[in-house]
């Protein structure tokens, strides 16, 4: 019996077809890195990969327990190929329960979950794939299923009517209310963030959906997330952290210019960018963070360092600002250790980071849940790549609640109608799609 079937993909409509076959299954995580290398992102982004399963291998609900629940799961042998995390903000409180959110929870995705796969594929850039975990007699017939699967038309939702939970006139109060904490010493930075949602939505297909949201807004992390009636839609740019071999790196985005209308204008927006002493404050601050969690996360003695900084990279209506940090793991640390001291991803939080997780509970209006949080691969080896959830769309079926988040870096020398501006701009091509 064979486990791995390689074969070349018959046609360009092939990995499309793919992830409509893969999103009738009760349990599916499709990422694609739309193909955009590291001239985008350093390292690149996710790889292209299918998995999908009946049920979840793993669910956490509860904070208390929920760390020495996943390092005792992570220390049973595993031969069964690649496993997908998908991990929430509210995870932090399960790490520090002072922490603990006062806010509801209308989407309810679980502090952590981990899908084992039923079928997994994997896709090359040479245009061949394999598909793992099944007998060759299996796998032909996996592929002849998907050749046989209809290719959705990006179809946005039409005319939903999207809510702020916290209007323009809120946000600036909470902002200017940030800048005194600043003053007053409480942080030095801290990422508000706003939530625009729809009550009783329906989606004609979410594949559609995403499809759209992938065609005007292609990323290095997208992806598409099923699990039972709770979807995520990905289109993120920012890599939470990756391991390989023993070499941890995490890339934290801080700085946003918008793309120019002309070759010369968008030149002058990456310069400018590139130049603002306020957006590489920020992303400074981040970085210095960023290393001081590498080392709580029990890297090596000296192995801390700054690959990149500053480093502008261009995306379809945005430049951003990415610094990579590494730092090496012991022998035998992995997964577990890297969340305990690293997550959640201080470019969405700020520092010093417990604290201003405390002040972002209270300024923000609503829950965070996936939105800040982290989702990626976790390998047979123990490596892994996980990108942070933002520019996404959180969909909970059952009930029709339909949300995105959108942030800005606070510092004092923040103007708070235009990092309101800077959140929009962040959520065009989600507000696009969706009204």
């Amino acid at each position: 019996m064979a486990l791995n079937s390689s074969f070349l993909i018959p046609h360009s409509s092939f990995f499309h077809r793919a992830l409509a076959w893969a999103a009738r299954w009760p349990v599916c995580a499709w990422t694609t890195d739309h193909g955009l290398g590291p001239a985008h992102v350093p390292y690149g982004g996710f790889r292209r990969r299918l998995l999908v399963a009946r049920r979840p291998a793993l669910t956490l609900r509860a904070a208390p327990g929920a760390p020495a629940r996943l390092r005792r799961y992570l220390a049973r042998p595993w031969r069964g190929g690649p496993r997908a995390l998908l991990i929430s903000y509210d995870f932090n409180a399960a790490l520090d329960p002072r922490l603990a959110t006062r806010h509801p929870d209308p989407i309810g995705w679980p502090l952590l979950t981990v899908l084992e796969p039923t079928v997994w594929i994997d896709f090359d850039d040479a245009g061949a794939a394999t598909i793992g975990g099944v007998s060759a007699p299996e796998a032909a017939r996996i592929r002849a299923e998907i050749a046989a699967t209809s290719v959705p038309a990006p179809a946005p939702p039409a005319g939903l009517r999207l809510t702020p939970r916290m209007p323009r006139a809120a946000y600036l109060r909470a902002a200017d209310a940030v800048r005194e904490d600043i003053r007053q010493g409480e942080v030095y930075e801290l990422n508000l963030c706003q939530e625009f949602y729809a009550e009783s939505a329906r989606l004609p297909d979410p594949v559609g959906t995403f499809l759209a949201l992938s065609e005007r807004s292609p990323t290095p992390c997208g992806g598409f997330w099923r699990v039972g009636s709770h979807y995520l839609l990905q289109a993120s740019p920012e890599r939470f952290c990756r391991l390989d071999g023993r070499i941890l790196r995490s890339q934290p985005i801080k700085g946003t210019a918008p793309r120019g209308a002309t070759p010369a204008q968008d030149e002058a927006n990456r310069a400018a960018l590139l130049a603002d002493e306020k957006e590489r404050a920020e992303n400074l601050m981040i970085v210095d963070l960023v290393r001081n969690d590498l080392n709580r996360a029990g890297c090596l003695t000296g192995s801390v360092r700054v690959e990149e900084l500053f480093g502008t990279y261009g995306f379809r209506h945005v430049w951003q600002m990415i610094s990579t940090v590494r730092g090496e793991l012991p022998p035998g640390a992995g997964l577990a250790e890297t969340l305990a001291g690293l997550f959640p991803m201080g470019s969405m939080t700020g520092a010093p980071k417990r604290r201003a997780m405390e002040l972002i509970d209270h300024y923000e209006a609503g829950r965070r849940g996936l939105y800040s949080g982290a989702v990626g691969w976790l390998e047979a080896s123990g490596d892994f790549d996980l990108s942070v959830v933002i520019r996404s769309l959180q969909l909970r079926a059952d009930t029709g609640y339909l949300s995105f988040q959108v942030g800005s870096a606070l510092t004092y020398d923040a103007d708070p109608a235009r990092e309101y501006d800077e959140c929009l701009l962040k959520a065009r091509a989600l507000r696009e799609i969706l009204t």
